[in-house]
């Protein structure tokens, strides 16, 4: 009989500090996030600098409460999982340094996790292991991007940003009509209170892309969000208006995904999709398109978190998948 195999996974690429202990790489044991939206809240965006900073200083703890919840002595730990890309440079730094001297203290293998492919794991904790070929869409603060994955080891860029992320444009978007930060949450709730059912005021913005275009790209709305703010317009209004453009755009891209490479699975995933209305909509998408969508039912396992990265770890560690002697940390996939 197999011993059961347990990881930690270390997420330090953005602005949480989150580690989880996960058993055979889909059961979360133990799992905590600090999550650094105070520091961050009075400058609207992430400060890279307080980000690496307030790492430094949470790891530790988080740490320590991930093992008193799982009651586990760290000694039957048998690898450490660490993302090293992409992300903020200083913030991958602080996690990377603490997996590397965990790993050389208990003498463990040490795997480096490319944190996008480990969002597109995140599912597997919930039960779901992907089949190849999939489509993974990814929108979060920092990407938002289609790939195709014709198995573990091949993982191709279809589509991508040609400036903000989503994450980012919910956050600028709800900075200009003052809405908390982040502007995710604010600008869904403050849609949810419009009750005016006319025509989009952002519809030329669709209407006007090329056919053949599958780049994402959100400059656009947040200067005409700018200008029905000038204007006037209920905020409300604005928000379900800028809401149901950019899930459209998104819609749109999956839809020319899907016919351009015959793929009818799509793995979902990142921050943006603790939206609801998003979800709601991506599902109407796949009953209406007859595509099969999978993404985390916990919206805790949409954002960072260190299981996804025990999860994806967990497969690298069994490959011998290990990083001990080239580790590095990177901005870029």
């Amino acid at each position: 009989m197999k011993s059961d195999i347990y990881g930690l996974g270390i997420e330090t690429s953005c602005d949480e500090t989150s580690m989880a202990l996960v058993k055979n790489g889909c059961q979360i044991i133990s799992m905590n996030i600090y999550s650094q939206i105070k520091e961050h809240s009075p400058f609207r965006g992430v400060v890279p600098e307080i980000a690496s900073r307030s790492h430094l200083l949470k790891i530790q703890s988080v740490f320590n409460k991930v093992i008193a919840d799982s009651g586990m002595n760290p000694g039957r730990i048998s690898y450490a999982a660490v993302t090293n890309r992409p992300g903020l440079v200083g913030s991958l730094m602080i996690g990377g340094q603490f997996a590397k001297l965990f790993s050389l203290v208990y003498n463990i293998p040490l795997v480096c996790v490319d944190h996008v492919k480990a969002h597109l794991f995140a599912p597997v904790l919930e039960g779901y292991r992907p089949e190849y070929p999939f489509l993974g869409l990814m929108l979060s603060g920092g990407n938002s991007s289609i790939y195709k994955l014709d198995s573990f080891h091949e993982m191709e860029k279809i589509s991508d940003t040609s400036d903000d992320a989503l994450g980012e444009a919910f956050d600028k978007a709800a900075s200009i009509l003052s809405l908390s930060y982040p502007g995710g949450p604010s600008i869904e709730k403050k849609a949810q209170e419009c009750n005016d059912s006319g025509e989009s005021i952002f519809t030329p913005l669709l209407r006007d892309r090329p056919r053949d275009d599958m780049t994402f790209s959100f400059s656009g709305i947040k200067t005409a969000v700018l200008r029905a703010h000038q204007k006037k317009n209920h905020p409300a209004v604005i928000c379900r208006d800028f809401q149901n453009t950019v899930f459209e755009l998104v819609e749109r891209n999956l839809k020319k995904a899907a016919a351009l490479t015959g793929i009818r699975r799509i793995v979902a995933s990142g921050g943006v999709l603790a939206n609801q209305t998003l979800r709601q909509r991506l599902d109407l998408l796949a009953r209406t398109e007859s595509l099969e969508l999978i993404y985390p039912e916990k919206t805790i396992l949409c954002t960072d978190n260190g299981g996804m990265v025990a999860a994806l770890g967990y497969e690298q560690f069994i490959r011998n998948e290990i990083c001990l002697n080239d580790f590095s940390v990177s901005s870029r996939r």
